[in-house]
């Protein structure tokens, strides 16, 4: 093979060989851990009993819980970043770089970090921010972080804190690559602002729309630290913040039982995965473009 076919191969080569080393055998072993009972000492394969392991109330919970999490981060995380983007993208908005920056600011905040301010946050003593807060409309103190409805909500409330800014800067670089010539022609139809947001502006987004809301979806799915940080490892209430990487690694890590950690992982890959396609296919990914 001379240099010129050989050329190709060895650019692409540091990506199969990181692939291959950091995903697909990664991958592959707990794929076959997940068939193991592995604790210290002792490997052996046991066949589907991690997975007849797996159907219990903890299992569940943890399910539901992110399941509850994914569902209200979308009802958020897609509405609010894109109206957000649609405001810094107009002609009317003053001081477009300063609130930019502030958005995204939280972005690079450390989640650690992040988890101990709202713990003190939403906190119950009655000078805490949120019960401060809702003083001023003459609401009782609540216990935020010891209620189950109020604890996802507290939970929401960091996610749209972290996330908003990412999400609003991918929805404002698509918003800046729509054509003005087409805002111009709805201009001399007599199209109104709504008229051309809904006919025009969502139409083209529908790309990023969708990417969006798939890494929303892998993220709720994914939701561990936050969990970690409000909670630690005290019992949340109602076991609301147990998710199930916690439960990976609660199991793989607190109990040393790697084989059914492995379990719980290689079914929320499968969890994951059928959630996103079926979420592709209602927004017409697979359907062919007219």
């Amino acid at each position: 093979m001379n240099s010129q076919k050989l050329a190709p191969y060895l650019f692409i080569l540091p990506f199969i060989v990181s692939f291959l080393l950091f995903f697909s055998y990664p991958l592959i072993h707990a794929v076959i851990m997940s068939f193991q009972q592995v604790l210290p000492g002792d490997v052996k394969f046991i066949g589907l009993a991690n997975y007849r392991k797996l159907w219990n109330s903890d299992f569940y919970q943890a399910l539901w819980n992110n399941s509850r999490y994914v569902f209200w981060t979308l009802l958020v995380l897609i509405p609010l970043p894109l109206t957000l983007a649609a405001l810094l993208n107009s002609s009317i908005m003053r001081a477009k770089n300063f609130f930019r920056a502030s958005l995204f600011i939280p972005a690079l905040t450390s989640i650690v970090v992040a988890g101990i301010i709202f713990r003190l946050i939403f906190s119950e003593l009655d000078g805490a921010i949120m019960n401060s807060f809702i003083s001023l409309f003459g609401l009782s103190s609540q216990k935020w972080l010891l209620s189950p409805s109020l604890s996802m909500f507290a939970l929401v409330v960091l996610a749209t804190w972290r996330w908003a800014g990412i999400n609003m800067l991918y929805f404002l670089s698509a918003l800046q690559g729509i054509p003005r010539e087409l805002y111009e022609s709805a201009d001399m139809d007599g199209a109104g602002t709504l008229s051309k947001f809904f006919k025009i502006t969502i139409p083209l987004l529908k790309p990023i729309t969708i990417y969006v809301f798939t890494i929303t979806i892998y993220g709720g799915y994914a939701m561990f630290t936050e969990s970690f940080m409000l909670w630690g490892s005290r019992g949340s209430p109602q076991n609301i913040g147990l998710t199930m990487v916690g439960y990976i690694y609660q199991q793989g890590f607190q109990y040393f039982d790697l084989g059914f950690g492995s379990t719980i992982g290689i079914t929320l890959l499968g969890i994951t995965l059928v959630v996103s396609v079926i979420q592709l296919n209602l927004l017409g990914f697979f359907k062919k473009e007219d």
